[in-house]
């Protein structure tokens, strides 16, 4: 069976492009797999893909419209201009999509137009709009929602809703999205399957290292500008304690004044992208996640997979589903700061709990691992595919 998969960037780092290489990488051994990219934002990808799999790249471009190669601030496309114009199609509302560039959409037009059978699967609003009004009926088309619903604006949920029904399927990441979907939406094929993180071998490392890790893109999707309020609180109690938190985005500077305004230079740090995230996990003792809303957030599993609890905020989708409260972690109600602060606090204060929950946590990630999330995969393609 040839299975495509549609990546508005896979040079990129965040979760749904780790979510993506993992399916890939698991399906490629009896399948054949191709990752195609709108963007290239680098000459290599940051996550390793299995040769096996293709790798495509739609344009040459960067979503600001610069050349991967044009030097950070400079752009040489003389077409990059539309962008000052409104994007007039029915995706203009995902976020990634607002500014019209017309050499962009045609190629992706071209790809989708070009699929002859198989399946492919979309991986974002826009790119499964797209795709349901382009992709020839003879394909299988599959989008895959990596948020959640609830999360979008009023426009791209409406523009959801009308072309989501084109599709053969649509794939969530939780039961609470599923449920969702399955009130709005009528006559579409619905499957829930949560996202798959590689096995791994019970972490034998103490996790006794005085060092709270948090990691996701600079944005205020993350809440990392309330992780660090709660941190004050935290730092004035134990100054002995380090949060280090991992990512890049539009974010890094503001979160770098807020860092210093509130005192906080010596007790945090923001050292960027690490290519190393599961051995930075297994030399910490706790994750906190501080989202304002996910999907099923990769990170939480893969911090869990390496044994250690998580505090979180029980934001919609996903870490409800997944910590069970006083188990395998803490769950914090959504946007507390000070609950947020006294739960780390507690869990600072209570070493034998936190390496109980981490071993429970350890536990509970064994369900995502890839294998028995292939299988899902495998079983629902097989579904669709008999036409």
């Amino acid at each position: 069976m040839r299975v495509r998969y549609l990546l508005h960037n896979a040079y990129g780092v965040g979760g749904t492009i780790r979510t993506v290489v993992n399916q890939a990488n698991a399906l490629c051994s009896d399948h054949d797999v191709e990752i195609a990219s709108v963007y290239r934002t680098s000459a290599t990808p940051s996550f390793t893909i299995d040769e096996r799999v293709r790798l495509v790249s739609l344009t040459d471009l960067r979503p600001n419209g610069s050349r991967h190669t044009d030097p950070p601030d400079g752009n040489t496309r003389f077409s990059r201009k539309t962008r000052r114009f409104p994007n007039p199609f029915i995706y203009r509302a995902d976020h990634r999509y607002r500014r019209w560039d017309p050499v962009v959409d045609l190629a992706i037009a071209r790809y989708l137009r070009s699929a002859r059978d198989g399946v492919l699967v979309t991986t974002r609003p826009a790119l499964n709009m797209m795709s349901a009004r382009l992709t020839p009926r003879r394909v299988v088309r599959v989008a895959q929602d990596h948020m959640n619903l609830d999360s979008y604006g009023p426009r791209l949920r409406a523009a959801i809703l009308k072309s989501y029904p084109r599709l053969d399927a649509v794939t969530v990441l939780t039961e609470h999205d599923l449920a969702a979907y399955e009130k709005a939406l009528e006559g579409v094929r619905l499957e829930r399957i949560p996202n798959g993180i590689p096995p791994k071998d019970p972490s034998t490392v103490a996790h006794d290292r005085p060092r709270i890790v948090a990691s996701g893109r600079l944005a205020p999707q993350k809440g990392f500008d309330m992780l660090l309020d709660a941190w004050a609180t935290v730092s004035a109690k134990h100054p002995e304690w380090e949060l280090v938190i991992y990512g890049s985005g539009p974010g890094f500077r503001k979160l770098v004044e807020q860092r210093d305004a509130l005192g906080l230079r010596e007790s945090v740090r923001l050292p960027g992208v690490t290519s190393q995230l599961d051995a930075e996990l297994s030399a910490s003792a706790m994750f906190v996640l501080s989202s304002r809303y996910e999907g099923l957030p990769m990170v939480l599993l893969e911090a869990m997979s390496c044994g250690l609890p998580v505090v979180s905020f029980d934001c919609p989708t996903g870490p409800g589903e997944v910590i069970t409260d006083g188990v395998n972690g803490r769950l914090v109600p959504p946007a507390d700061v000070d609950a947020l602060a006294a739960t780390i606090l507690e869990l600072i204060d209570s070493p034998e709990r936190r390496l109980a929950m981490g071993e429970a946590a350890y536990e509970t990630s064994r369900r995502f691992f890839m294998p028995s999330v292939r299988d899902a995969w495998e079983r629902f393609f097989a579904s669709l595919t008999p036409r």
